[in-house]
């Protein structure tokens, strides 16, 4: 879409054509009726998409609400050992996290999960484990030489890196009037006049910095940015400035940088775009000449297809089936961002399923609508995810069809997981490039042909992000004084939570220690226990729960007179007491381990 192309606008929240999302989430809108994960899709003037919303029930909700939550989760997550800067000790290294102790765990909760359901409780699925490095004719036959490759511009004067096709462009359409409280804006609340372009782009628009370039390019020190939550909440916010007696519609629009555009950071002029391949080279070996260059994988998918053949011949398998695999793959990304979401270095879930092409489209239905459930299964709120289904002029060059499960994070709706049909792209592509035969004969139907492949693929460091982002809250609970404090508490799936008991002694003497060290004993043969005798036995509860902990265990001294012991519950912190021998087994039932 060209930048104020007529009415169609490029609302907050909406798919522009360049397929690009805006919006952050803001919880406590309500929500109305929308197309089923979608959204509600208008259109006006020269046939250019917009949207129409409902303004939320006249509350102004800021950004910097949701900003200051992404920090408060960032800060725990370091805090707690969920998440480190990598090489943090020498000043860290852009696009490089480390997980800690209890990082390390929820991350292999998550893979755990996802290969238990969807490899080992199937008879269609099976795995490989494929290496990093592998022969770079791979990538010559796969596309990524030729053509893996993202647009990036320099500033000319303080030399800062960018996507090109990750600056917004902001501009202005005025109205007749800002838009009542529960009422739908559209095309019709806009007044005769051409839209105001800013020169000045943004690279990640917070309220003050549209603020300064609202105020330059109207040349007003009166104008003011309101932002204004949208419903439902998927879809973050809308963007309004007031002028004294004037109003306006601020627009975020992405697309090709041009001849002019002024930098983000310090308004100085940006380059041309150039293509940047985004693969990580490396050399095989003594030398170092054309000769030993390998790469890096930048996805796990291809390791899958080379290994497509050997899979058939050894396991016996006929179509429809999968392969799986979960491992590291590296982007030297021109710009990491929003803290680990987009990483250089990043571990990732995909699936390869090997089907008839008449069977394609039913197959893609399928692991369309299953892998958006297996998120939803394990506690991200439904009205926080979408299921975006591509448009056409989005589509990969190989691809039929694709669709993205995206979440609404603190900063934006951004994708957790494509699924793609991917046809017979990459096997034909292997087996012209390798000369060797990739066909499947159907003794059933006495023929030979390609399958077709239809494509879940998702992020491991985004699942979590994802599920940090959603556990985390924060409400009051009573301290040892009856006085209510603020609790941060991490609501995780039982299945995700890194630890699933904490076991405390109310007191180190009378043998409470023992007692409750022999529980505990007990408990972590079976899952993931947590023993903690320091501090008051209040601060233990908030640490636990700042751990995403979904029970708590304390002995006392009534356990040595009717053997029973204090069992608390994260979520509703409501306490019984059960039998000392029961806690394991109360456990599992609970968390339906």
């Amino acid at each position: 879409m060209e930048s104020g192309s007529g009415c169609g606008l490029a609302l907050p929240g909406a798919r522009n054509e360049s397929g690009r999302v805006r919006g952050v989430f803001a919880e406590g809108a309500e929500s109305v009726d929308r197309p089923s994960r979608g959204g509600y899709d208008g259109r006006c003037g020269h046939g250019n998409r917009t949207l129409a919303w409902v303004l939320a029930s006249g509350e102004r909700v800021f950004m910097a609400n949701e900003q200051d939550r992404m920090e408060r989760i960032v800060a725990l997550a370091k805090r707690r050992g969920f998440i480190f800067p990598g090489s943090e000790i020498y000043g860290g290294l852009n696009g490089f996290w480390d997980y800690g102790p209890l990082g390390v765990e929820l991350k292999r909760n998550i893979k755990d999960a996802w290969w238990h359901d969807c490899v080992t409780t199937r008879d269609d699925m099976v795995g490989v484990d494929a290496a990093i490095i592998m022969n770079p004719k791979v990538w010559e036959a796969s596309g990524h030489v030729a053509g893996f490759k993202d647009p990036l511009v320099d500033c000319k004067q303080c030399h800062s890196r960018f996507r090109a096709d990750q600056l917004w462009r902001p501009f202005v359409l005025p109205l007749h009037s800002l838009p009542p409280s529960g009422q739908i804006f559209d095309a019709t609340a806009l007044r005769a006049g051409d839209p105001i372009q800013f020169k000045r782009l943004v690279d990640q628009p917070s309220l003050e910095t549209l603020q300064v370039l609202v105020r330059e390019a109207l040349g007003s020190k009166k104008a003011k940015v309101l932002e204004v939550a949208q419903s439902p909440p998927m879809y973050g916010h809308q963007y309004f400035v007031q002028d004294r007696d004037a109003s306006y519609y601020l627009g975020l629009n992405s697309g090709n940088v041009q001849s002019g555009d002024l930098c983000p950071n310090c308004g100085g002029e940006l380059t041309e775009a150039r293509n940047f391949n985004l693969m990580l080279p490396t050399n095989i070996g003594a030398m170092e000449d054309s000769s030993a260059l390998a790469y890096l994988r930048p996805e796990t998918a291809q390791g899958i297809f080379v290994n497509y053949k050997n899979v058939l011949d050894t396991s016996r398998l006929k179509l429809p089936f999968g392969i799986a695999q979960i491992g590291k793959a590296f982007r030297n990304e021109i710009n990491p961002r929003n803290y680990t979401f987009r990483s250089r270095e990043f571990e990732m879930m995909e699936i390869e399923f090997f089907c008839r092409p008449s069977e394609a489209d039913k197959w893609y239905q399928y692991w369309r609508d299953a892998r958006f459930q297996w998120y939803v299964g394990l506690g991200l709120r439904e009205e926080r995810l979408r299921l975006r289904d591509h448009e056409p002029d989005e589509l990969a060059h190989y691809a039929k069809a694709c669709a993205d499960v995206e979440y609404a994070f603190p900063f934006g709706v951004a994708e957790l997981e494509g699924v793609a049909n991917r046809t017979d792209f990459d096997l034909r592509q292997h087996q012209e490039f390798s000369g060797r035969d990739m066909t499947y004969y159907d003794d059933e139907a006495k023929e030979r042909f390609i399958p077709y492949v239809i494509e879940p693929s998702g992020g491991v460091d985004r699942a979590l992000l994802a599920f940090l982002c959603e556990a985390y809250d924060e409400d009051e609970a009573p301290d040892e004084n009856g006085k209510a404090q603020k609790r941060t508490v991490l609501r995780f799936h039982p299945r995700l939570a890194p630890i699933k008991v904490a076991v405390f002694p109310l007191v180190k003497k009378d043998g409470m220690p023992e007692k409750a060290r022999a529980i505990y004993e007990e408990c972590r043969r079976h899952l993931a226990a947590f023993y903690d005798e320091k501090g008051a036995v209040g601060r233990r509860y908030r640490r636990q729960d700042e751990a995403g902990t979904p029970f708590c265990v304390t002995v006392d001294g009534q356990t040595f007179e009717d053997g029973t012991v204090t069992i608390r519950d994260r979520d509703t912190m409501k306490q019984e007491r059960i039998g000392a021998e029961s806690v394991l087994g109360y456990v599992r039932e609970h968390l339906h381990l």
